[in-house]
């Protein structure tokens, strides 16, 4: 009998147990819910928040027609700069432009970390703006690779880019240069024939681009554009005004240069080929 009753008493033992555990467990469980719930939200929240960095936006004060202004457009689309643009027309000769920038000219950016607040011209602009935020990918740090580039915006200031202004400026409606044949009292016939010269000339700068910077190359900078290439592609938009007839690899290039830059590249070049489009409208009128 003592048996029977120690294994009777252990049964009702044994069966309570896990009934008692149960009970115990959700009870620990339901208390400890809401505490894991709280404390998870946040965590959920945070992450859902999270944006990426951006890289700090950049005030630039440009001109819509221009392909000077379009180059730093482009590149500060192009390097995720985010730039804040205000449309200089009509106020670069303001007192308040002038007092910032003296040499009433665009584009200009305007930093804090700048000696003087601002700089201006396309070339120095991207240059500064690659340094500052580490954009090799851009403008090589390698002094090699660095000094063909310079060399290339520095071929194309100082020698393409005066002769497509004397080529395109006159259609253009912009102002010509102070001692140029164009900004003088000349003949017309004196003005046709030196823009037609400056016309002929731009196919050997050209060929130096094609065969020595590029060298095979798709773009200047190699497989991937840089300031050069975009300097150099904005440069050329300015052509469709006179029916210039690029070279067949010419217009691959910029077609391959505007393929890999997408929008960044698109949207400012579009203001420049409708203010050409809207010239050469007024013209046939």
């Amino acid at each position: 009998m003592a048996k029977a009753a120690t294994k009777s008493a252990r049964k009702p033992a044994a069966k309570a147990a896990p009934k008692a555990a149960a009970k115990t467990a959700a009870k620990v469980a339901a208390k400890a819910a809401p505490n894991v719930t709280t404390k998870a939200a946040p965590k959920t929240t945070a992450k859902a928040k999270a944006k990426p960095a951006k890289k700090p936006g950049i005030k630039l004060s440009m001109l819509r027609p221009s392909v000077n202004n379009m180059t730093v457009r482009v590149f500060a689309r192009a390097a995720g700069l985010d730039p804040a643009e205000t449309d200089a027309w009509g106020h670069t000769r303001s007192p308040e432009f002038l007092a910032r920038n003296p040499a009433h000219l665009t584009p200009m950016i305007e930093d804090k970390g700048l000696p003087r607040g601002v700089l201006w011209e396309s070339c120095a602009i991207m240059q500064y703006l690659a340094n500052k935020h580490g954009l090799e990918k851009f403008y090589p740090k390698a002094p090699a690779k660095r000094a063909m580039v310079d060399s290339a915006m520095f071929y194309l200031v100082g020698t393409l880019y005066p002769y497509v202004a004397r080529a395109t400026y006159p259609a253009l409606g912009f102002p010509h240069y102070a001692g140029e044949v164009g900004h003088s009292d000349a003949h017309p016939d004196k003005k046709s024939e030196a823009q037609k010269a400056a016309m002929a000339a731009i196919a050997e700068p050209l060929e130096v681009f094609h065969s020595f910077f590029r060298n095979g190359k798709p773009f200047i900078g190699g497989n991937n554009p840089s300031i050069a290439d975009i300097r150099l592609a904005a440069t050329l938009e300015f052509l469709a005004v006179i029916d210039y007839a690029l070279p067949e690899w010419a217009k691959e290039y910029m077609a391959a240069l505007e393929k890999k830059l997408g929008k960044a590249y698109a949207e400012p070049a579009g203001d420049v080929r409708g203010y050409i489009a809207h010239v050469k409208s007024q013209a046939r009128a």
